[in-house]
This record gives structure tokens, C-alpha cells and sequence, in this order.
């Protein structure tokens, strides 16, 4: 059973930080592209950054130069280190991992940023 457990959201106050962690448990062999999605209320779920298991990595246009992804593989986790937040940013980030093919999902973390 894999489980990916996010933390790390909270409320913040535009041009704010917050840093996302998404931790990878269970029965893993090897994690492939890791990734981070976020679904504001009434719009559908969005790519935000992604990375390979070689760290080659791939982001939103809206979150380019703010937001940076990263993993380490040793711990099974994922990272997201959010820069200068905006109101639009806010929404539910959700963890995503790709392992034999297969996705899977975290609960969700909220991330509130207010002007």
C-alpha cells in the first residue's frame, strides 16, 4: 500500500514563503516522475512542477522563477519550496508520484495566501 503524506501548507500573507513536503511510504520500488498539482475552488486541477527521477524538472508558466521544486530520493520525498506568493496561488496542493507506471495521490494541503 502506498500512502504520500503532504505538509506544510498553512496561511501567508502575499509575498510570503512556504515550503510543501510530500513523503512516499509503502511498498515502493522505485519512484519515477514526482510532482506537484494544485485545484483552486471552481477551477480544475492544474499542473504546478514536476520532476524526474534524474532531477530534470518542468514548471507552470504562472509559477516560473518563484516556485522550485526538488526530491531526495534517499527519503522518498518531494519538495516545493514557494517564493513570493500571490493571492492566486492559493488553492489545495495535492503530491503526486508516478511508480511502475501507476499515480498516486496525496490528501491535499491547503495553501491560503492573503493581500
Amino acid at each position: 500500500q502506498v500512502q504520500l503524506v503532504e505538509s506544510g501548507g498553512g496561511l501567508v500573507q502575499a509575498g510570503g514563503s512556504l515550503r510543501l513536503s510530500c513523503a512516499v511510504s509503502g511498498s515502493i520500488f522505485t519512484i519515477d516522475t514526482m510532482g506537484w498539482y494544485r485545484q483552486a475552488p471552481r477551477k480544475q486541477r492544474e499542473l504546478v512542477a514536476t520532476i524526474t527521477s534524474g532531477g530534470s524538472t518542468n514548471y507552470a508558466d504562472s509559477v516560473k522563477g518563484r516556485f522550485t521544486i526538488s526530491r531526495d530520493n534517499g527519503k522518498n520525498t518531494v519538495y516545493l519550496q514557494m517564493n513570493n506568493l500571490k493571492p492566486e496561488d492559493t488553492a489545495v496542493y495535492y503530491c503526486r508520484a508516478l511508480i511502475r507506471f501507476k499515480p498516486y495521490w496525496g490528501q491535499g494541503t491547503q495553501v491560503t495566501v492573503s493581500s
